[in-house]
Protein backbone atom coordinates (compact mmCIF):
# COMPACT_ATOMS: atom_id res chain seq x y z
CA UNK A 1 0.00 0.00 0.00
CA UNK A 2 1.21 3.25 -0.85
CA UNK A 3 2.48 5.21 2.96
CA UNK A 4 1.32 8.72 1.33
CA UNK A 5 -2.24 8.06 0.16
CA UNK A 6 -3.39 5.26 2.83
CA UNK A 7 -1.99 7.38 5.86
CA UNK A 8 -3.92 10.60 7.44
CA UNK A 9 -2.41 13.38 7.00
CA UNK A 10 -0.54 14.71 10.22
CA UNK A 11 -1.80 18.09 9.22
CA UNK A 12 -5.61 17.19 8.95
CA UNK A 13 -5.74 15.06 11.99
CA UNK A 14 -4.20 17.97 14.17
CA UNK A 15 -6.59 20.33 12.99
CA UNK A 16 -9.81 18.21 12.44
CA UNK A 17 -11.09 18.81 15.65
CA UNK A 18 -11.58 22.29 15.03
CA UNK A 19 -14.53 21.38 12.70
CA UNK A 20 -17.83 21.18 14.44
CA UNK A 21 -18.88 17.09 15.71
CA UNK A 22 -21.66 16.18 13.03
CA UNK A 23 -20.89 18.80 10.45
CA UNK A 24 -20.51 18.48 7.09
CA UNK A 25 -17.32 18.93 5.60
CA UNK A 26 -15.95 18.56 1.80
CA UNK A 27 -13.17 16.90 0.99
CA UNK A 28 -12.16 18.24 -2.19
CA UNK A 29 -9.88 16.36 -4.94
CA UNK A 30 -10.58 13.44 -2.76
CA UNK A 31 -8.29 11.26 -4.46
CA UNK A 32 -8.44 7.15 -2.68
CA UNK A 33 -10.64 8.82 0.26
CA UNK A 34 -8.43 8.64 3.27
CA UNK A 35 -9.20 11.74 4.94
CA UNK A 36 -13.01 11.61 3.76
CA UNK A 37 -12.97 7.77 5.43
CA UNK A 38 -11.64 9.16 8.18
CA UNK A 39 -13.67 11.97 9.19
CA UNK A 40 -17.05 9.95 8.24
CA UNK A 41 -15.46 7.74 10.60
CA UNK A 42 -15.50 10.18 13.34
CA UNK A 43 -18.97 11.66 12.88
CA UNK A 44 -18.93 13.97 10.03
CA UNK A 45 -20.92 14.11 7.08
CA UNK A 46 -18.80 13.97 3.93
CA UNK A 47 -19.08 15.75 0.55
CA UNK A 48 -16.08 13.90 -1.52
CA UNK A 49 -15.08 15.42 -4.48
CA UNK A 50 -12.58 14.31 -7.06
CA UNK A 51 -12.40 14.58 -11.19
CA UNK A 52 -11.43 10.95 -11.16
CA UNK A 53 -15.02 8.47 -11.53
CA UNK A 54 -13.19 5.52 -10.07
CA UNK A 55 -12.13 7.16 -6.87
CA UNK A 56 -15.50 8.38 -6.26
CA UNK A 57 -17.03 4.82 -7.38
CA UNK A 58 -14.40 3.48 -4.66
CA UNK A 59 -16.57 5.82 -2.11
CA UNK A 60 -19.83 5.20 -3.50
CA UNK A 61 -22.40 3.51 -0.20
CA UNK A 62 -19.79 4.49 2.10
CA UNK A 63 -21.61 5.74 5.83
CA UNK A 64 -21.37 9.45 5.91
CA UNK A 65 -20.05 10.03 2.57
CA UNK A 66 -21.40 11.22 -0.42
CA UNK A 67 -19.05 11.25 -3.93
CA UNK A 68 -19.84 13.41 -6.36
CA UNK A 69 -17.52 13.16 -9.54
CA UNK A 70 -16.80 16.53 -10.87
CA UNK A 71 -14.29 18.11 -12.77
CA UNK A 72 -12.90 21.36 -10.58
CA UNK A 73 -11.20 22.93 -13.42
CA UNK A 74 -12.96 22.59 -16.24
CA UNK A 75 -16.28 22.85 -15.08
CA UNK A 76 -18.89 24.66 -13.23
CA UNK A 77 -18.33 24.37 -9.25
CA UNK A 78 -20.76 21.93 -8.21
CA UNK A 79 -21.68 23.21 -4.96
CA UNK A 80 -22.20 26.60 -5.54
CA UNK A 81 -24.03 28.56 -2.27
CA UNK A 82 -23.23 25.27 -0.11
CA UNK A 83 -21.59 25.88 3.29
CA UNK A 84 -18.91 23.76 4.50
CA UNK A 85 -18.44 23.06 8.65
CA UNK A 86 -14.66 22.10 6.97
CA UNK A 87 -13.27 22.26 3.85
CA UNK A 88 -10.19 20.10 3.73
CA UNK A 89 -7.83 19.97 0.53
CA UNK A 90 -4.62 18.03 0.43
CA UNK A 91 -1.82 17.57 -2.67
CA UNK A 92 -3.89 19.76 -4.66
CA UNK A 93 -3.78 23.16 -6.02
CA UNK A 94 -6.27 24.86 -8.38
CA UNK A 95 -5.62 28.86 -7.82
CA UNK A 96 -8.93 29.44 -9.91
CA UNK A 97 -10.02 27.86 -7.24
CA UNK A 98 -9.18 29.45 -3.70
CA UNK A 99 -11.51 31.93 -3.35
CA UNK A 100 -14.42 29.88 -3.77
CA UNK A 101 -13.12 27.41 -1.38
CA UNK A 102 -12.62 30.26 0.77
CA UNK A 103 -16.07 31.05 0.20
CA UNK A 104 -17.23 27.64 1.09
CA UNK A 105 -16.06 27.66 5.07
CA UNK A 106 -19.17 28.62 6.62
CA UNK A 107 -19.84 30.33 9.74
CA UNK A 108 -17.41 29.24 12.60
CA UNK A 109 -16.50 26.79 9.68
CA UNK A 110 -12.35 25.71 9.15
CA UNK A 111 -10.15 25.66 6.19
CA UNK A 112 -7.45 22.68 6.42
CA UNK A 113 -5.37 23.35 3.71
CA UNK A 114 -1.90 21.67 2.54
CA UNK A 115 -0.03 21.25 -0.67
CA UNK A 116 3.33 21.64 -2.54
CA UNK A 117 5.66 24.53 -2.25
CA UNK A 118 7.62 26.35 -4.45
CA UNK A 119 10.92 24.83 -4.19
CA UNK A 120 9.42 21.38 -4.28
CA UNK A 121 10.83 20.75 -7.73
CA UNK A 122 14.47 19.90 -5.72
CA UNK A 123 12.72 16.63 -4.34
CA UNK A 124 10.77 15.64 -7.28
CA UNK A 125 7.03 15.97 -8.15
CA UNK A 126 5.05 18.26 -8.70
CA UNK A 127 7.94 20.93 -10.03
CA UNK A 128 5.13 22.83 -12.43
CA UNK A 129 5.37 26.07 -10.60
CA UNK A 130 0.97 26.03 -11.44
CA UNK A 131 0.88 23.56 -9.06
CA UNK A 132 3.39 24.64 -6.63
CA UNK A 133 2.58 27.54 -3.53
CA UNK A 134 4.13 30.84 -3.82
CA UNK A 135 5.60 31.78 -0.33
CA UNK A 136 2.31 33.25 1.42
CA UNK A 137 0.19 32.17 -1.14
CA UNK A 138 -2.20 30.53 1.56
CA UNK A 139 -2.47 33.73 3.79
CA UNK A 140 -3.10 35.41 0.95
CA UNK A 141 -5.90 33.29 -0.07
CA UNK A 142 -7.58 33.80 3.40
CA UNK A 143 -6.74 37.60 4.20
CA UNK A 144 -9.40 39.47 5.40
CA UNK A 145 -11.80 36.76 5.11
CA UNK A 146 -10.86 33.89 7.61
CA UNK A 147 -8.85 33.98 10.91
CA UNK A 148 -5.68 31.97 10.80
CA UNK A 149 -5.21 29.31 13.36
CA UNK A 150 -1.58 27.69 12.26
CA UNK A 151 0.51 28.35 9.14
CA UNK A 152 3.57 26.41 7.80
CA UNK A 153 5.64 26.74 5.16
CA UNK A 154 8.64 23.55 5.84
CA UNK A 155 10.24 20.98 4.54
CA UNK A 156 8.96 17.90 5.42
CA UNK A 157 10.52 14.66 5.26
CA UNK A 158 7.22 12.31 5.42
CA UNK A 159 6.19 10.59 3.31
CA UNK A 160 8.93 11.85 1.98
CA UNK A 161 11.31 14.87 1.33
CA UNK A 162 8.89 17.74 0.60
CA UNK A 163 8.62 21.38 0.56
CA UNK A 164 4.70 22.14 1.59
CA UNK A 165 2.54 24.81 2.75
CA UNK A 166 -0.45 24.15 4.83
CA UNK A 167 -2.68 26.18 6.87
CA UNK A 168 -5.77 26.12 9.36
CA UNK A 169 -7.93 29.20 9.02
CA UNK A 170 -11.55 29.53 10.90
CA UNK A 171 -14.23 31.81 9.65
CA UNK A 172 -16.34 34.25 11.74
CA UNK A 173 -19.10 32.86 13.80
CA UNK A 174 -21.46 34.97 11.85
CA UNK A 175 -20.21 35.77 8.31
CA UNK A 176 -20.81 39.42 7.22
Amino acid sequence: MNHQIDTLSPWVARWAPLIAAGGRVLDVACGSGRHARALASIGYLVVAVDRDGACVENLAGAPNITAVCADLEGGAWPFRGERYAGVVVTNYLHRPLLPTLVDAVGPGGVLIYETFAAGNERYGRPSNPDFLLRPGELLDAVRGRLRVVAYEDVRTDAPKPALVQRICAVAPAVLG
